[in-house]
């Protein structure tokens, strides 16, 4: 795996290279173009503030409903693309992976550093809204850095561990759409984590990392306070064990991709 690392690092510019066209390959032809960036987050925090705050009077930690989910589909909404995107591209390159020899994770990794860039796009939003609803800022702030790589790490494992098996079960495509629905509901986006029964968060976060992060985002940026330590330990703990696997999985699977796409 080192060696695979140091191989990857080499490869950056192309990494740099695949990132960027990924984002005009997602923007190419569309009347808003990277606008979509901003669009899908605000048009979902719309949604939710209309049904989950409006209609069935969710409780939103003292925050007025659209900052409440807003701070949690910013985040979500990186994961979410990653999943959408990432898996199906080693099938969109397969003309490049049949031509040439290049680590065939860096297609898999360039999706995620895109929607990445996405994200970064839509915080423009999410900080007009910060000086909307006057939320005070604080030098808890300074955990989101650490949070957001802990993320990207368990991003990546996701998307290599559903890019190789897609390219052998082309079912993975259409089940993914399925996967991230439930997964956000199962996640504390449109509601608060204390709806968990205390007892039970530990297993939570465990089961779902995604819900610890969404909740040290919420501490750090709207209550000021900095995350959860322990949730925190353990989600970076479950990131990298979880990328170690995919990565293992991948390059297992790797020599075979060319054939078979």
């Amino acid at each position: 795996m080192i060696e695979g690392l140091k191989k990857l690092i080499s490869y950056k510019e192309l990494l740099i290279t695949l990132t960027f066209r990924e984002i005009k390959i997602r923007y190419k032809q569309t009347l808003f173009g990277i606008g979509w960036a901003l669009i899908h987050p605000f048009v979902m925090m719309v949604i939710f503030t209309v049904i989950f705050s409006r209609f069935l009077h969710l409780e939103s930690e003292g925050f007025p409903y659209p900052i409440f989910s807003y701070s949690a589909l910013l985040f979500w909404t990186f994961f979410s693309t990653s999943l959408s995107f990432g898996p199906n591209a080693l099938l969109r390159m397969a003309s490049l992976i049949r031509k040439i020899y290049f680590p065939r994770e860096i297609i898999a990794i360039s999706s995620v550093f895109a929607s990445f860039i996405d994200m970064l796009i839509a915080s423009v939003i999410f900080m007009g809204m910060l000086l909307y609803y006057r939320v005070p800022l604080s030098f808890n702030l300074l955990y989101i850095p650490l949070l957001v790589a802990i993320q990207i790490v368990f991003t990546i494992g996701i998307v290599l561990i559903l890019s190789a098996l897609n390219v052998y079960y082309r079912d993975i495509r259409h089940g993914i759409p399925f996967l991230v629905q439930m997964w956000m509901y199962a996640t504390p986006i449109v509601f608060s984590m204390s709806k968990i029964p205390e007892n039970l968060r530990l297993w939570y976060v465990l089961i779902n990392p995604m819900a610890g992060l969404i909740d040290s985002y919420r501490r750090v940026i709207l209550h000021q306070q900095p995350p959860d330590f322990t949730f925190m330990t353990i989600v970076a703990a479950i990131s990298i064990l979880v990328t170690i696997f995919a990565y293992w999985m991948f390059k297992k699977m790797e020599g075979t991709f060319a054939d078979i796409i």
